[in-house]
């Protein structure tokens, strides 16, 4: 091993480290990565001084949706000093022509990211400034409106990327169009249940928490309304998800739009009591009826209490009322107080229920032909 070995080792060192990764000093890959790695490493700093610089200015004010804002901001902020990053060192690189246009493209495509992410983010408070549109819209709706921003901005940043990149948005919704109309033959359903779920929010046939009744699909409270599926949970406290089509298609009871709940019983009182014991046990159920306040008035709904007719065993009286609750545990002990009253009614009164009878009529054969009548209760 002489000297002119060591010079040749030395100018390949010295070649390796001019030349270092697609023509760039290894030297400035070095400083490209330390400038990197400093803004990562004040990334955290960054987020704090920005997010509470602008939460102090918003909580100046009164409203709370710009506090929802910073919030839903904070991750694009914390990604902004990655940007930056990523920036300053590929400024820092003495790159090629080619590679030049490759580093400003991917620069281009950061802050377009960061940009349509800020706002994908920010949308999500607009359900806070829809509510007070409450009137003209349903929960379900301000739901959907603010799920098809965010799918707006979602898709306006993945074109705006793919532009910068040079890739034609255009003739790619094109080609997609071909494929779309082979995936919409195999989604049809999926497409059905889309527009069915319009069709169901934009109805108001119910909302989230609702009391429904699906003939023959199910019954229970709204949970959610979905794109495709509305979740159902019965009372046994088991989802059922129920396509939306299904919802559209059938007939729907809302139940939690009731005005008043309905008590219709047949009171059978035996046939032994008189005229005046009739009309004295349906005056005094329907006192009782128009002296509650939890009952509604008859001038305000069907409300009555009449001898209805004469029924297999019994004198039948019919009784049509409302309750002014249509809460089912409310309105069960209503019921509960009301049975109770009726049965102190009909004993005072001075007779009873009827209990279902039938009538057997017995002849015997001979010369001591006997034809007798017997009653046996038939009991509850």
């Amino acid at each position: 091993m002489n000297e002119d070995s060591f010079r040749n080792f030395w100018y390949l060192v010295t070649d390796v480290w001019n030349d270092g990764l697609y023509g760039i000093n290894i030297s400035e890959i070095l400083i490209a990565a330390t400038v990197l790695i400093g803004f990562l490493l004040l990334r955290n700093i960054f987020t704090v001084l920005v997010i509470n610089r602008i939460q102090r200015i918003a909580d100046k004010t009164e409203n709370k949706i710009d506090d929802t804002i910073v919030k839903a901001l904070e991750k694009p902020i914390r990604f902004i000093p990655i940007v930056m990053g990523v920036f300053f060192a590929t400024n820092s690189l003495d790159l090629s022509e080619t590679s030049t246009v490759y580093a400003a493209m991917l620069n281009r495509s950061l802050i377009a990211f960061v940009i349509f992410w800020s706002l994908y983010r920010a949308s999500e408070p607009v359900s806070i400034l829809l509510q007070h549109a409450d009137q003209y819209l349903t929960a379900s709706m301000i739901q959907w409106i603010a799920k098809t921003i965010k799918l707006m901005f979602a898709i306006l940043g993945a074109a705006t990327i793919l532009e910068i990149w040079g890739i034609q948005v255009g003739p790619l919704i094109a080609g997609l169009g071909l494929f779309g109309v082979a995936v919409a033959l195999g989604a049809q359903d999926l497409f059905k249940n889309l527009i069915a779920g319009l069709f169901v929010i934009g109805e108001k046939r119910f909302n989230p928490g609702d009391w429904i009744l699906v003939d023959g699909i199910v019954e229970g409270t709204v949970e959610h309304i979905g794109f495709r599926t509305t979740t159902v949970r019965r009372f046994d406290k088991a989802p059922v998800y129920v396509p939306n089509a299904s919802l559209s298609d059938n007939s729907v009871t809302n139940f939690s739009r009731m005005t008043y709940r309905r008590i219709k019983w047949g009171l059978g009182i035996r046939y032994d009591a008189n005229a005046e014991q009739l009309s004295q046990i349906r005056k005094a159920i329907e006192d009782y009826l128009k002296n509650s306040e939890k009952f509604v008035q008859p001038h305000d709904t069907a409300t009555f209490v009449r001898i209805d007719g004469f029924g297999a065993s019994s004198v039948d009286i019919l009784l049509y009322a409302f309750t002014k609750t249509t809460n089912w545990l409310e309105w069960l002990e209503v019921k509960e107080e009301l049975l109770l009253a009726v049965k102190s009614i009909v004993a005072d009164a001075g007779t009873d229920f009827a209990y279902p009878s039938q009538s057997l009529y017995v002849e015997a054969l001979g010369p001591d032909t006997v034809k007798s009548e017997t009653s046996q209760p038939l009991g509850f």
